[in-house]
């Protein structure tokens, strides 16, 4: 081996690298458009089915058929983001946020009811509290940072918003507009075994995802009707917006249980504690408990099984490892990732015992 051959090899092995480097520095500098990209394509895949009904059953033309679904969709979230409307009036209401000092005096009005409630069980709230330290460090600045944060980042969704519809249109108009863009990066001998896995990934994943809207539609009616049952005002947009919660695996509940027993307690905060909010408190999360356990050994066991042919523990140990590496997010997308790489898996690999026992009801 000359000398020659030696410096190419390393000038070959440095290229890549640099190739590489530049790849994964460019993919960090547009992470915002792939977010876009892949909202979008979860949108297209929760519209595909009802373009394909409009196409087949009604025949509507693929254009037609296109707006008529991205112009539901876009009905249903401006009806989502309204219904937040009176829910946030009447929380800002309740809570005087305008208001210091009218929110002390409800908080302190809250917490007297509740210190005196709880001593006629024994309990000294007050002590406990300072006995936890549970507000030793707790920074009261994050409160108007959130609020800050949260009104800067106005102008950047509603960018992010049109071009999450625009790319959904393209989508849903044109079903092998993304999977064109994928085969241009593929080697002409792979390009069957590749279109073969984005078909069944996209047919696996469009169940998947519509069976997330039926999965969130029980909790929905669950919750509604516990809200409503105890005079919750606001019920339907409090019991939405837990149900959506249940989107992050095992974590979205306890938020969704905290949310609306926080709800729950602040709707009724001129009622009495120990007679009005402690019971209709009580029986919403008894409602609750009953909806997690329905959602828990019903719900995703049919999801998970029906829709991308995965047993329920396999799912629930994908998503903890995912959310080991990845946090939150990683929880989220980890059963459609998963699914993804099962399809590839089995396209590549069929014949590899491994594949074969994780991908045997694909």
């Amino acid at each position: 081996m000359t000398s020659n051959t030696i410096a190419n090899g390393i000038l070959k092995a440095l290229g890549v690298i640099l190739g590489v480097f530049l790849l994964l520095y460019f993919l960090y500098k547009i992470q915002i458009v792939i977010v876009y990209v892949a909202i979008a394509a979860v949108i297209s895949l929760i519209g595909r089915p009802i373009v394909i009904f409009l196409r087949r059953r009604l025949k509507f033309s693929n254009t037609l058929a296109v707006i008529f679904t991205m112009t539901l969709l876009i009905g249903l979230f401006v009806g989502l983001i309204s219904m937040f409307v009176p829910l946030i009036v009447e929380q800002g209401h309740n809570l005087s946020l305008l208001n210091i000092e009218a929110l002390q005096e409800n908080v302190e009005s809250l917490y007297m009811q509740i210190s005196e409630y709880l001593s006629t069980k024994n309990i000294d709230l007050e002590q406990s509290i300072k006995d936890s330290k549970i507000f030793a460090n707790f920074d009261y600045s994050i409160i108007p940072n959130f609020f800050n944060s949260l009104i800067s980042g106005l102008g950047s969704f509603s960018i992010g918003l049109l071009s999450v519809l625009f790319i959904s249109f393209f989508l849903l108009k044109d079903s092998k507009l993304l999977e064109s863009g994928i085969l241009v990066f593929v080697p002409h001998r792979n390009e069957t075994r590749v279109n073969n896995s984005i078909y069944k990934i996209k047919d696996l994943l469009s169940r998947y995802f519509v069976g997330l809207v039926f999965q969130i539609l029980i909790l929905f009616v669950i919750y509604t009707i516990a809200l409503l049952i105890f005079g919750i005002k606001n019920a339907i947009v409090i019991a939405f917006l837990g149900a959506l919660l249940n989107l992050i695996p095992y974590i979205g509940p306890l938020f969704s249980g905290v949310l609306i027993l926080l709800l729950c307690m602040t709707s009724n905060l001129e009622a009495d504690f120990s007679s009005v909010i402690l019971p209709n408190t009580i029986g919403v999360m008894i409602f609750f408990i009953a909806g997690q356990l329905i959602d828990n050994f019903l719900s995703q066991p049919l999801i998970f099984s029906n829709s991308v042919k995965s047993h329920p523990l396999e799912i629930f140990l994908v998503i903890i490892i995912w959310g080991i590496l990845f946090g939150i997010i990683g929880m989220v997308v980890a059963v459609p990732s998963y699914t993804a790489i099962k399809v590839i898996l089995k396209e590549f690999l069929s014949e590899n015992k491994f594949v074969k026992s994780i991908t045997k009801d694909l």
